[in-house]
């Protein structure tokens, strides 16, 4: 007989027999968060909501189409409200503080409506004119790739500024006279805490031209990022739907999927602001 033949045969496992965890889990323990716990976990979440929505992010809807191409009627952002904060305010170490820059785009408080967006084209101390839409600063045309010239009727004040006569009612009539005391050599000098803006499409922006200096106080963050973005139309664009309509001449409706495609912009999602 060979040792093999006399060593005892192992017992036979039952098929029901549980098979033992793994030794790193058998200490383990896991457990539903209790009420207290749950409760803290959405303090924490809520506080830190309130954080980003007070000091750095907010969301804000573009309404209108004088900042076009730039931005659109119906883009979201969100906008960075610590980067103008006076230094050494809470979460300066988040986002850095740096003063406003010309070329920047800025959200500001206004009359009305309350908040507005706009470019600075000017800033302290800056020599500034416009002419035939042009902007000179100090002497120098601005490169400008960002303005566009929709179609409009010509206007003066609009194209040629400062202007010494006043042809324009929708000009508010005591920034005109605060801007006579300002011309020197046909320019116009931006004065200490004081901003020059425009709209990036000239020809369909009510802006520094019309209403005077946007105040550094008034400026109060700087767009970030195009977050989402619906299909709008806007005022200064060719009607494609009326284009369409007259090359349907059974007049079809749009398939469900060209619906769907048309109901935002998706390729303007996460479009970083410049």
């Amino acid at each position: 007989m060979n040792a093999t033949d006399s060593a005892p045969a192992a017992a036979p496992v039952p098929a029901s027999a549980p098979v033992p965890a793994p030794s790193h889990l058998r200490h383990a323990h896991f457990h539903l968060p209790t009420v207290p716990e749950a409760f803290a976990s959405l303090l924490v979440l809520v506080i830190a909501t309130l954080f980003l929505h007070t000091f750095v992010l907010q969301p804000l809807v573009i309404p209108s189409e004088s900042m076009e191409r730039t931005l659109l009627v119906g883009d979201f952002l969100l906008f960075n409200k610590q980067i103008y904060a006076p230094h050494g305010r809470i979460g300066s170490w988040i986002m850095p503080y740096r003063p406003v820059e010309r070329g920047d785009i800025i959200v500001f408080h206004h009359a009305n409506p309350p908040y507005l967006i706009k470019r600075v084209v000017g800033v302290p101390g800056d020599r500034l004119r416009i002419a035939d839409g042009r902007v000179l600063v100090n002497g120098v045309a601005l490169s400008e790739p960002y303005a566009a010239f929709e179609p409009a009727p010509p206007n003066p004040s609009r194209d040629n500024f400062p202007a010494s006569i006043y042809s324009d009612p929708e000009v508010d009539i005591e920034w005109w006279r605060q801007m006579q005391s300002l011309i020197h050599d046909g320019e116009i000098t931006v004065p200490a805490g004081e901003y020059f803006v425009l709209g990036d499409n000239r020809n369909h922006s009510k802006d520094s031209r019309f209403w005077g200096f946007v105040p550094r106080q008034a400026i109060i963050a700087r767009p970030l990022v195009i977050y989402f973005s619906l299909t709008r139309p806007s005022s200064t664009d060719v009607d494609q739907d009326s284009l369409r309509a007259a090359d349907d001449k059974l007049g079809h409706e749009r398939d469900l999927p060209e619906k769907i495609a048309g109901f935002a912009r998706w390729h303007r999602i996460f479009h970083v602001v410049r």
